[in-house]
């Protein structure tokens, strides 16, 4: 993964993609509150439904581009698997979280993700990251600590439950996993279609999470397959979105801009899941969003 970042075939047009970024955010966010509403499904079983349905607003995109019959030509296969499955990671510990998390703090804890971006894009991209950026990077890591910080006291206690515990875990590691996969997605933009990479990430997904059957699916309410086949549509859009976003702008540039969540998951976790913001939270928030 070590290549200079301007040896990378980008457009650049920071503006486009910024703006592409906060859409694909938005539409993430819908599926997050999608799965949140599904209640505890097995985290394998939630992958597969999101990945399976975000082939359709895909396909749509290649006959829209007529590009459906070109859509799997690729000449680096490997480097599709190896991202679908770092991505398959990423999701399975993600959802695990989400599940068993307010909204907001599931949000939250994935905030370490950018963070580690712009960490990874400097190490392994070669990209220029500036003195200004890590200053933002840091605020925004002090931020993520203040709405993180009741739940790190409450860890050395015994007030947390396991059950939360286990999701403040899974979701940091779903971060790691997915700063990698986006490291990945930026080497491939290089040489591949958004539609190619997008696609070959879903079908790829769809595959691995068959695998986790035997570990214990379960049968699904009408309401959780409807919750769960929009989630997938929303995740398919949002990754349109994000894989079309590095096209024109360093990761490092892009990747402060998924704090715009935190306003959504405030806001839908009131309204959709009665989750109230608390004083470390609303601090944090102005944090975290001003350093983005």
């Amino acid at each position: 993964m070590s290549v200079a970042a301007q040896d990378l075939d980008v457009e650049r047009k920071p503006l486009v993609g910024i703006a592409l970024k906060i859409l694909s955010v938005s539409s993430f966010m819908l599926m997050s509150s999608f799965i949140k509403a599904s209640g505890q499904v097995p985290a394998g079983q939630i992958v597969f439904y999101r990945s399976f349905f975000a082939i359709l607003p895909i396909v749509l995109l290649l006959i829209w581009q007529r590009e459906l019959r070109t859509a799997f030509h690729t000449a680096h296969p490997v480097s599709h698997v190896l991202r679908g499955t770092v991505g398959v990671g990423s999701m399975m510990l993600g959802f695990f979280g989400l599940t068993r998390l307010p909204l907001p703090d599931a949000i939250t804890l994935n905030y370490a993700q950018p963070l580690l971006v712009v960490v990874f894009s400097a190490i392994f991209l070669r990209e220029t990251v500036r003195l200004y950026r890590w200053s933002a990077v840091a605020v925004g890591f002090a931020g993520v600590v203040t709405i993180a910080w009741p739940n790190l006291t409450l860890l050395r206690g015994s007030g947390l439950a396991a059950a939360e515990a286990a999701g403040v875990i899974a979701t940091l590691g779903a971060a790691a996993f997915s700063a990698v996969a986006m490291l990945l997605v930026r080497r491939l933009v290089s040489t591949e279609k958004t539609s190619t990479i997008v696609l070959w990430f879903s079908v790829t997904s769809s595959v691995i999470a068959l695998v986790t059957i035997p570990f214990g699916w379960i049968e699904l309410s009408r309401m959780q397959l409807l919750c769960l086949t929009a989630a997938g549509i929303c995740g398919g859009i949002g990754q349109i979105l994000l894989t079309h976003c590095y096209r024109y702008a360093d990761l490092s540039t892009i990747a402060p801009f998924e704090y715009t969540s935190i306003i959504l998951a405030i806001i839908i976790g009131y309204f959709a899941f009665g989750d109230v913001p608390t004083v470390y939270m609303l601090t944090g928030a102005v944090i975290v969003v001003g350093a983005g």
